[in-house]
């Protein structure tokens, strides 16, 4: 009760009550933006590791030495594997594309037409054309799958010539020379990744094999698992299904800078912002000892009549960390809401300003992401919880150490 009516201002303490509110504003903020920025770099992790690793194999083994035979026999023995859900034959390599006039960089990946519908980050995200013919004719036959930023870029559509050329064609007395090939762009894709569906054009395997001069041979087999997360873990068994001569490796080998970097930076930007908790939290004591100030006298007046140091210890506690509670509580709901609706919040904010805040071409997707982690939200509320009680622990023992002679000496 006296801690409740200490929260309340009265006109000969709207100072203390100006440091209350500011302190749970701040406290307010600073937990709302740890929750949202956690948040939204939880949900871009997610979406990279999705699109990422949905688009490319969890776990790779080196082909390029294997026979057809060797190479069969080990996409068997991985196929059968517990929570392997596809291994496929791949082959990738550059080439230069011509468009309608336009020329641009390319990536070539071979697959054949059943791996490449059972990629259904690609099969599934078909915006133009169909991949029902892909993979039909002499050699795989012509018909290719193009990004759709790619596709736009050189103005190609659907049923159109493209022309590729490859600087690694067949080999000849003098040497290896280019290869050109027109080819029929049969479809175009999107993955929400502008450094795929601007770069990346999918040909039959076979196709690839003549076209890039690799014969019977593919560059390496692709391995997808049911979870990516325990690609690591089954690295062992893929091994022991590709023989000991063969070279397996995982996703986080091949992109290790990257995954690294964000994980960094993730750590990083938690350490950072729980700092500003603890900034926003220090306002507690600042209006604590001028409330204790300011109740000096009352404070005499209850130790006299019985109250003893610990009583006057949890009222003023109580009152700074009501403050904490307050503003960790509001935080959490404006935190979980704002991550809620963070996608209807881009669009008012696009429509208002009429410019693109997440342009998909710096970061790679086309919307904010977001994914609340409630476990990592436990923990921020609860860092601002303790960080509220344990500055409040100060300025209240002071208050409880108080002399009533002392105090009331003067008055």
């Amino acid at each position: 009760m006296l801690a409740g009516r200490y929260l309340r201002a009265t006109r000969k303490q709207q100072g203390v009550a100006l440091i209350s509110i500011i302190s749970f504003v701040g406290i307010t903020l600073a937990v709302a933006v740890l929750i949202i920025v956690m948040s939204v770099m939880n949900g871009f992790r997610d979406e990279l590791l999705t699109r990422i690793l949905g688009f490319n194999g969890h776990l790779y083994v080196a082909a390029g030495a294997l026979s057809p035979a060797e190479r069969d026999a080990i996409v068997k023995r991985v196929r059968v594997l517990p929570d392997v859900k596809q291994a496929a034959p791949v082959i990738e390599a550059q080439a230069m594309a011509l468009g309608q006039g336009q020329i641009s960089g390319a990536v070539v990946r071979g697959l054949s037409a059943a791996d490449l519908k059972a990629t259904r980050i690609v099969s599934g995200n078909i915006t133009r054309g169909s991949i029902a013919y892909f993979g039909e004719g002499e050699y795989g036959g012509d018909e290719i799958v193009v990004g759709d930023r790619l596709a736009q870029s050189l103005g190609v559509r659907p049923g159109d010539p493209l022309t590729l050329i490859s600087p690694t064609g067949g080999a000849t007395a003098f040497g290896a020379t280019p290869q050109r090939k027109t080819y029929t762009v049969a479809a175009t894709f999107t993955v929400g990744m502008s450094q795929y569906d601007q770069a990346y054009i999918y040909m039959p395997l076979a196709q690839a094999q003549l076209f890039f001069g690799r014969e019977d041979t593919v560059d390496v087999i692709e391995v997808k698992v049911a979870d990516p997360d325990r690609a690591i873990a089954m690295k062992p068994l893929v091994q022991k299904a590709a023989g000991p001569l063969a070279l397996v490796t995982d996703w986080t080998q091949r992109d290790s800078s990257f995954w690294g970097a964000l994980k960094v930076e993730r750590n990083v930007m938690r350490l950072i912002l729980m700092l500003l908790v603890l900034i926003a939290a220090l306002n507690i004591i600042s209006g604590l000892v001028m409330l204790v100030k300011n109740k000096t006298r009352d404070i005499a007046i209850l130790r006299t009549m019985g109250a003893g140091q610990g009583s006057v210890l949890r009222i003023f506690f109580m009152t700074g960390a009501s403050i904490g509670a307050a503003g960790a509580a509001a935080g959490l709901a404006i935190g979980a809401v704002f991550c809620t609706y963070i996608a209807q919040i881009q669009k008012a904010v696009e429509w208002i300003t009429g410019q693109a805040v997440f342009s998909s071409d710096v970061y790679f997707l086309s919307r904010i992401p977001a994914k609340i982690d409630w476990r990592e939200v436990a923990v921020i509320v609860g860092w601002a919880l303790l960080i509220s009680f344990v500055v409040t622990i100060y300025p209240s023992w002071r208050a409880s150490r108080i002399d009533p002679v002392e105090a009331l000496r003067y008055e």
